[in-house]
């Protein structure tokens, strides 16, 4: 019988690739792994070839590896719209990579969070990035000496594993010295509660208290610093404003950790029948696209959310693709930026 027989379907592989490309078998492996250094010029040759050649990497012999191109993102909260910014970061830096996201929202518990890091280590992720844990520093620590890790928020510092933090004290400053200079001086400081048994020392609210409490000693305040603990959330923020705002002495401003406390606080205002910023001045933190809202235009620090999720990210592959002779701790500079929601004191 005549005709050619049925063409067989050869897998492409990554010699294939290397082959068509005019480079090595490495610079491809570097290229699909998103190794840090690989230049512009060696990405575009690579994809292109890849592209060309419709060549798959098969995730199941990656894993075989020892990788499984999966990075793990631990947050308490997915309602703290601060988050969704260092996402959107971290999905952006990795958006040309082969690395997934895959996110745990553990809640506030620290067992329940100690609980999903064990999990995504179970599941061989290859990094893992932690934002704010509430779990023990020890716990953290001992995950660290195996798996990669990035931690956002908390200030101490190690060897075993990079970190992310905001100038949380600076920030405070910027708030109290912008009320101050209003004619503030009953000015409250709402902040998270933190877990007195996890050996952090320097986490993000016990740097922004220690900012608030120097801030309010510079002016003179000292008398009037008012700290009260509450969950970064709608519902902890409301609790928080209740207590304070029917307090005998109500304070005249109120700063809060987080953008979504300070919503809360505007709701407890809002149903005692005060006026912001006419009764009261609130300042939240993080400058989320809540706080942006034109009902609300929330006074809010900034602290480039975005920027610390692309920072992670970029530490994290640098730690997972070998990076093992130092640690790094980057630091984001606060910025104030001030809307509606803050103005001088009416005299009683």
């Amino acid at each position: 019988m005549g005709g050619a027989e049925p063409k067989q379907n050869k897998r492409v592989t990554i010699t294939d690739v290397a082959r068509h490309a005019g480079v090595s078998v490495a610079a491809v492996s570097k290229v699909l792994r998103n190794a840090y250094g690989v230049s512009p010029g060696m990405q575009e040759k690579v994809r292109a070839a890849i592209a060309e050649l419709d060549y798959r990497p098969q995730a199941a012999a990656r894993g075989m590896r020892g990788r499984t191109y999966t990075i793990g993102v631990l947050l308490d909260n997915v309602r703290n719209a601060f988050f969704a910014d260092i996402l959107d970061g971290i999905q952006e830096e990795l958006r040309t990579s082969e690395y997934t996201v895959l996110i745990g929202a553990a809640g506030f518990d620290p067992d329940e969070q100690a609980k999903t890091i064990r999990s995504m280590v179970d599941r061989q992720m290859d990094g893992l990035i932690l934002i704010a844990p509430g779990t023990s520093r020890a716990e953290v620590l001992a995950t660290a000496a195996a798996t990669p890790t990035v931690v956002i928020g908390h200030h101490d510092a190690t060897d075993t594993h990079d970190s992310v933090v905001d100038a949380d004290d600076t920030g405070a400053g910027l708030v109290v010295d912008h009320l101050v200079a209003l004619g503030h001086r009953d000015i409250a400081l709402v902040a998270a509660p933190g877990t007195r048994a996890n050996q952090w020392k320097r986490t993000p609210e016990i740097v922004l208290a220690g900012g608030y409490r120097a801030a309010m000693e510079r002016h003179g305040l000292t008398e009037h610093v008012r700290i009260h603990h509450a969950a970064y959330s709608d519902e902890g923020g409301f609790k928080a404003g209740m207590t304070l705002l029917t307090a005998e002495r109500p304070p005249t401003a109120v700063m809060t950790g987080a953008d979504v406390a300070a919503l809360g606080i505007y709701r407890a205002a809002h149903e005692l029948g005060l006026r912001i910023p006419e009764d009261l001045s609130l300042v939240g933190y993080n400058n989320t696209a809540l706080a942006a809202l034109a009902t609300v235009q929330l006074s809010s620090v900034d602290q480039a959310g975005h920027t610390m999720g692309s920072t992670a990210a970029r530490m994290l592959i640098e730690r997972v693709e070998g990076r093992r002779d130092r640690s790094m701790q980057t630091t984001m500079t606060p910025r104030l930026v001030q809307r509606s929601t803050t103005a001088a004191p009416v005299s009683p």
